[in-house]
């Protein structure tokens, strides 16, 4: 299923009518991995060889629907020839000398006003604009003056083109006529059923490109589950929508004194299994889009761990990064005016993610204690989940989430019959989960070699030690960069601009943000030699990666069930009576966690079992923590009737 953007802003309502007809006509065809296309560009139509050279050859293949670009036109390519050299086969040697490029993947998004179409039996490039081939499509339509470089590649001479530029400028006058900003990915579906929860989802919300991303996944791993049973649909239909969502304005003081304005948000996603669990994350990038993606995955998580809770997430656009502890305290404030009104103990509880640590928490709690006007709820000191001891129960919260990965991931490689021992392992991000997942992986004799910030990644090929990740926890305090640690050990390299997903691993952990992974990067992680894949951070593999990992059966531990230890359980630890009665020593903790774990992922195993997916399929673990999760939910909604 393809979507159009939309017009181009052309000059007749024809012209847009049959551009998106020709879009239709046109499909996307799935590349192999590693796949590249031949163009050759030869000099126009004024040379008779031009006419009878095909530009790409290949059998057809199944169309396979994928995202459309981002200006709403469609990149149409076709098949990889057998052999590169038979192109050149017996064409007679032509006057003018011809160009020929590779068709690389990370042309696609840059190349955005051309297609592939086949005219009289020859497959040709087209312009989009014009819907012109060869040299025809390099001129301006709304004059005569066109490149004149015939050495440039296709995609240099089009993008510098007048035609290309006054696409541009179209595209631009158009804005309002977009849909949205980023393409959306729709993945084929075998139920009808299915699909039509996924079309209704995107007629409501075309916007929230995130969001839709998840409830995808979520559907396609409930496809079987709605087929033995139709009320599901219904169930499903009610899951999307929220419960309860809060947008309202941020108004702060910098310390020069001038105002500022950010947006804040929290979705009260689900409360059919208890009170709303959820972090907030503050981060420039953040949108109601993400707010209902995060919510909808903290729902899922906390529906799949032992202990029933509801979930939600929040946070707001504010970045905290070069702010002064004031700004950040005015901003935390500001936010808590608002905000207070929304949490309890029997509302929601909040705890920490991206941008937001112990000083923004600590700010947060501080003035919902004011606003409140008590420190204490019943039976529970302090009313959010987070790090500080005085507020909060469990002295190992930080350490939980990233603990529970690593834990997740030796219950997968106990059924493989190995261990970590010796095993390189990647990790991406450089905060909380991420050095705490080091840890663990270094307790269990595993060899951790990078880490990465939103500048690029490290590479240590000696291993992390203890000393080394005290050294990096040291260099995030005081918010330098890690390019700095190289500077102290001169064995390790930082590589800008880059990710670590390049480097030879075992397992990889994904522990930055979502869609960190995308197509080529999980080509470079099978390459690689990874076999197992643990999401620490939601979501970090976009559908395209996700389809290359399943293909080359790399096992994924989702972040609904191996990410469900540390924020989930050990939230719940906190909040429980008991928990709060007694100094958990470290030994104890980690023995829960371990157990919570267990539970997490036998019940995921059980589940796909119980719908046909096999053990060993690449695909068990993630649609079993989904089904598991969804029929818990699903239990508790209709037992509740429609509320």
């Amino acid at each position: 299923m393809l979507l159009p953007g939309g017009g181009l802003g052309m000059n007749s309502m024809m012209d847009d009518m049959n551009l998106i007809q020709q879009a239709q006509r046109h499909h996307l065809v799935v590349r192999e991995l590693g796949e590249e296309i031949d163009l050759e560009i030869g000099p126009g139509d004024d040379d008779p060889a031009f006419a009878n050279t095909p530009l790409i050859g290949g059998p057809p293949r199944e169309p396979s629907a994928e995202d459309h670009d981002e200006s709403k036109n469609m990149v149409m390519v076709s098949q990889l020839p057998s052999d590169d050299q038979d192109m050149s086969k017996g064409q007679p040697v032509k006057r003018k000398k011809k160009v020929v490029k590779r068709w690389r993947e990370e042309w696609a998004d840059t190349y955005k006003w051309a297609y592939v179409d086949v005219k009289e039996g020859t497959a040709r490039i087209f312009c989009s604009v014009c819907r012109e081939y060869g040299r025809k499509h390099r001129r301006n339509p709304y004059g005569n003056e066109g490149s004149r470089n015939m050495q440039m590649s296709a995609l240099e001479e089009h993008n510098n083109s007048l035609l290309h530029k006054e696409a541009l400028r179209l595209q631009m006058a158009s804005k309002d006529k977009i849909i949205a900003d980023k393409p959306i990915y729709v993945k084929a579906l075998m139920s009808k059923t299915a699909g039509s929860i996924v079309e209704a989802a995107l007629k409501r919300d075309p916007h929230e490109v995130e969001f839709i991303q998840s409830l995808q996944e979520v559907v396609h791993a409930l496809e079987r589950v709605i087929a033995k049973n139709s009320h599901y649909v219904s169930i499903m239909e009610r899951l999307l929508e929220p419960e309860r969502m809060i947008v309202f304005r941020v108004p702060w003081v910098d310390d020069r004194g001038e105002t500022n304005v950010n947006r804040g948000f929290r979705v009260q996603f689900n409360q059919a299994l208890g009170p709303c669990r959820g972090g907030f994350r503050f981060h420039p990038s953040m949108t109601l889009s993400i707010t209902k993606f995060l919510g909808f995955e903290q729902t899922l998580k906390n529906a799949l761990s032992p202990y029933k809770i509801g979930g939600a997430a929040g946070g707001s656009d504010f970045d905290p990064k070069g702010k002064s502890d004031n700004e950040v305290m005015r901003f935390c404030q500001s936010f808590m005016n608002e905000m207070y009104r929304y949490l309890g103990i029997d509302k929601d509880l909040p705890s920490e993610e991206m941008g937001v640590g112990t000083r923004e928490m600590g700010y947060l709690f501080g003035q919902y204690r004011r606003l409140a006007g008590h420190f204490q709820v019943p039976e529970t000191p302090g009313s959010f989940t987070g790090p500080r001891i005085f507020w909060s129960g469990s002295s190992l919260r930080t350490e939980a989430t990233g603990y529970g990965l690593v834990f997740f991931a030796q219950l997968l490689l106990a059924d493989l019959n190995k261990d970590f021992k010796g095993l390189r392992c990647v990790v991406s991000g450089s905060g909380k989960i991420a050095l705490h997942v080091l840890e663990k992986l270094i307790a269990y004799g595993a060899l951790p070699i990078t880490v990465s910030d939103s500048k690029g990644y490290l590479v240590d090929e000696e291993g992390f030690d203890y000393m080394k990740i005290s050294f990096l926890r040291e260099i995030k305090a005081q918010n330098r960069s890690l390019r700095d640690y190289s500077k102290t050990y001169a064995r390790s390299k930082y590589y800008d601009e880059a990710k670590p997903w390049t480097e030879r691993c075992d397992v990889a952990f994904p522990c930055a943000t979502q869609n960190e992974i995308d197509q080529s990067d999980a080509i470079s992680l099978v390459n690689s030699g990874c076999r197992i894949l643990v999401e620490g951070s939601n979501m970090p593999c976009t559908p395209d990666a996700v389809d290359i990992l399943r293909k080359a059966n790399v096992l994924i531990a989702p972040a609904v069930a191996a990410g469900a230890g540390g924020q989930v359980v050990a939230g719940e630890f906190e909040l429980n009576h008991e928990c709060n009665s007694v100094n958990w020593s470290p030994e104890d903790f980690e023995s829960k966690l371990q157990e919570a774990m267990k539970q997490t992922y036998q019940r995921s195993l059980k589940a796909a079992a119980d719908f046909g997916y096999q053990k060993e399929s690449p695909e068990a673990l993630v649609h079993g923590a989904i089904i598991s999760a969804f029929l818990t939910l699903a239990q508790a909604m209709t037992d509740q009737g429609c509320v």
